[in-house]
C-alpha cells in the first residue's frame, strides 16, 4: 500500500509575474529572484503570467517551469491586459505574502526583504515609488498628472499608482476582481476595504530590452476606470449620492435660467421662444432629471442585490464562548 502524497508547504512568498514579449528578460530576471528569495530559506514560488505574447516569451516560460520546481506558468489563450494576468495570478497565487512586479527588468528583486520590513510595520499593501525613473517625458509627465488627479479623487495619497511593483498580505486579495485597467487601482480599492495601505521608495533601472507596452491612450483608459472605481468604492452603497447631487446641480441651475426668463416674459421684456438661454435651461432640467433618475434606479438594484453581496470586509470575528449548562 502506497503511503499518500505530503502536500507541499505553503510558500511564504509567492511573486506575481504578468508578461507580453518579454522573450529577452526572462532568464535574468528568474536568476535575480532566485537568488534573493532563495537566501530566505523560506518556501517560495514565482509565478508568471503570459499574456498572449507572440515571441518565444512562453517557451521560455515554460524552459523555467521544467528546471525549477518553484516556477509556475499561466498561459492565456490571447491578449487579456494586465489586469487579467494579475487577477489570474492572485487566484493562483498561494504566499502569505503576494508581490506583483513588471517582466521587463526596470524593478529590482533586491527590493522584496524591504518591501517584508515594510509590511511588518502593520501595512496590508505596500507600493513601490519609482521616485528616480529612467522612463521618457511622455512617460513620466502624464503619470505626475493621472497621480495628483487620483490621489484627489480617491482619497487615498500615493505619489505613484503606475509602478507595477508592490507587496500584499494575501488576505487583502481575496475580494478583488480585476479587470480593465484596474491592475493600477488596486491600493485605492482595498483602501476603500479597510486594508492599511503604504508607499515606500524603490530603485528604478532604464529598460534593456524591448519597447514598452503602453502608450498615450493608457491615460483615457485610467481615467474612465477611475469612475468605475469611485462607483465600486465610494458610492457602491449609496449611488443616489453621485448621480442625485449632480443632477440636482443642473436642474437647478436649468430651473433658475427658466425663471429669469419666465420674470423677463411676465415684466413685458420681449419674447423669449427664440432665446438660446431658454434651450439651454430646457437641457439642463432634463439632464438633471436624467441623473436623478438614474440614482434611483441605482439604489433600487443596489437593495434588490443586498442580500448576495456585502458592503464591508471583516477582519476578525470571535464568536462568544458562552456559560456552563446549568
Amino acid at each position: 500500500m502506497s503511503s499518500p502524497e505530503i502536500p507541499p508547504a505553503r510558500p511564504e512568498i509567492s511573486v506575481v509575474i504578468p508578461l507580453f514579449n518579454e522573450e529577452e528578460s526572462l532568464r535574468p530576471l528568474h536568476a535575480r529572484l532566485t537568488e534573493v528569495l532563495a537566501a530566505r530559506g523560506a518556501p517560495y514560488e514565482i509565478l508568471f503570467i503570459n499574456d498572449g505574447s507572440g515571441d518565444k516569451s512562453g517557451e521560455i516560460i515554460d524552459a523555467l517551469a521544467e528546471e525549477d520546481a518553484c516556477v509556475g506558468v499561466i498561459h492565456f489563450r490571447r491578449n487579456f491586459g494586465k489586469a487579467a494576468g494579475l487577477d489570474a495570478g492572485f487566484r493562483a497565487a498561494r504566499g502569505r505574502f503576494v508581490f506583483t512586479m513588471d517582466a521587463d527588468l526596470q524593478d529590482d528583486p533586491k527590493e522584496i526583504p524591504r518591501f517584508l520590513d515594510k509590511l511588518d510595520e502593520g501595512f496590508d499593501v505596500v507600493s513601490g515609488w519609482k521616485q528616480k525613473r529612467h522612463d521618457p517625458l511622455d512617460k513620466t509627465l502624464p503619470s505626475k498628472v493621472f497621480n495628483f488627479v487620483v490621489s484627489r479623487v480617491s482619497g487615498l495619497t500615493l505619489n505613484d499608482f503606475n509602478c507595477g511593483f508592490k507587496a500584499y498580505r494575501a488576505e487583502a486579495l481575496s475580494q478583488l476582481n480585476l479587470y480593465g485597467e484596474l491592475h493600477r487601482y488596486v491600493p485605492v480599492l482595498l483602501h476603500w476595504q479597510g486594508f492599511r495601505v503604504g508607499e515606500m521608495v524603490v530603485e528604478h533601472h532604464p529598460r534593456k530590452f524591448g519597447v514598452s507596452k503602453y502608450g498615450v491612450e493608457r491615460m483615457a483608459k485610467g481615467f474612465f476606470d477611475l469612475l468605475t472605481v469611485l462607483l465600486n468604492t465610494r458610492y457602491r452603497t449609496r449611488p443616489l449620492h453621485l448621480f442625485g447631487f449632480t443632477g440636482l446641480l443642473f436642474g437647478v441651475s436649468g430651473f433658475l435660467i427658466l425663471s429669469y426668463l419666465s420674470l423677463l416674459w411676465f415684466l413685458g421684456m420681449g419674447p423669449i421662444g427664440g432665446r438660446p438661454l431658454l434651450f439651454l435651461g430646457v437641457l439642463l432640467v432634463i439632464f438633471g432629471g436624467q441623473l436623478i433618475s438614474t440614482g434611483l434606479l441605482g439604489e433600487l438594484i443596489n437593495r434588490g442585490q443586498q442580500s448576495d453581496h456585502r458592503a464591508y470586509v471583516i477582519r476578525a470575528h470571535r464568536a462568544p464562548r458562552g456559560g456552563d449548562d446549568a
